[in-house]
Parts: structure tokens; C-alpha cells; sequence
């Protein structure tokens, strides 16, 4: 991906300026958002180094590896909506993101999750996520999916 394109985490920024340095170890995400929004685009590129070192160690498992080598290889993740944020910033040491990741492979559907990390010696963590319904617009609104559409004519 270059650096000049779009983030994937809908920042709407260049990848160069949003999570790249994260991704490539040049920087740490300097809050809990900016980490969450650094794994989603982890697992659209398939980048299970970056994942497990993000992960707290005392959550880390034997297996992670293995796991998210199957899931990255499974799922082909199209859109992410951060939906709330709650501390996580520069001076707080934890942080919970609640979002909304969608995806298209394994047939279209949603990840609403709620996130929490943990900071410690400077770098931000994820420690683990509480899942969520999924977010249902109302009838008349875009789908979460990104067709375009209502709601009502697409998921609905």
C-alpha cells in the first residue's frame, strides 16, 4: 500500500501520516484509538508480527500465531467505525474503543467490539474486547455496510 492512499482504518488520512509508523515500528501509537485503529489495518495486511506485539503478554497464547494466521487468511475486513472512545489518551495508562469493523469474507457482517488496553513503559497494549450486538441503523439510514444504500433495502 502506498503512503499516499487513504488509511484502511477510515481516518481519513494518508497511510503514511495515520498508521504506517505504527505498523512499521518506526513509532508507537500514541493512544489507545490510534493503536485499535494500527490492529484493524494489521489484519487487513495480514500482519500477525504487529498483532502479537501489540497484545499485552499476559494475554498472549501458545497458539496466537497459528490463530490469526487462519483468520487474516479467512476474513476480508472493508470498513472501520470508531464509535466511542472512552480515556485511552496520551496521559492515561488504560482505555477502552468501542467500534465496528465490517467485513465482506466470510459473507458481509460485522464486529462490534469493546476494546480495552492498557499502557505501560509508554507503549499502549490490547488487552482484550467485549463483544457487542451488532449496530443496526434505522431503516432510512446508509447501511453499515458501505453499499450505499438504506438500510431498509439492503440489511434491513
Amino acid at each position: 500500500m502506498s503512503s499516499l492512499n487513504p488509511c484502511l482504518c477510515g481516518s481519513n488520512r494518508p497511510y503514511g501520516n495515520c498508521c504506517e509508523p505504527y505498523l512499521t515500528k518506526v513509532e508507537v501509537a500514541p493512544t489507545a484509538e490510534a493503536l485499535m485503529r494500527s490492529r484493524y489495518v494489521a489484519y487487513c495486511h495480514g500482519n500477525v508480527d504487529y498483532l502479537i506485539a501489540t497484545r499485552h503478554p499476559s494475554t498472549r497464547r501458545f497458539d496466537d500465531r497459528i490463530n490469526l494466521n487462519k483468520s487474516v487468511k479467512a476474513t476480508t475486513w472493508e470498513a472501520l467505525t470508531v464509535l466511542n472512545t472512552r480515556q485511552g489518551s496520551q496521559i492515561d495508562t488504560t482505555g477502552q474503543v468501542e467500534f465496528m469493523a465490517v467485513h465482506s469474507q466470510p459473507g458481509w457482517g460485522q464486529l462490534h467490539e469493546r476494546s480495552r488496553f492498557i499502557k505501560e513503559n509508554g507503549r499502549w497494549f490490547y488487552v482484550d474486547g467485549a463483544m457487542l450486538p451488532p449496530v443496526l441503523p434505522k431503516r432510512n439510514q446508509p447501511c453499515w455496510c458501505g453499499s450505499g444504500r438504506k438500510f431498509k433495502h439492503c440489511h434491513g
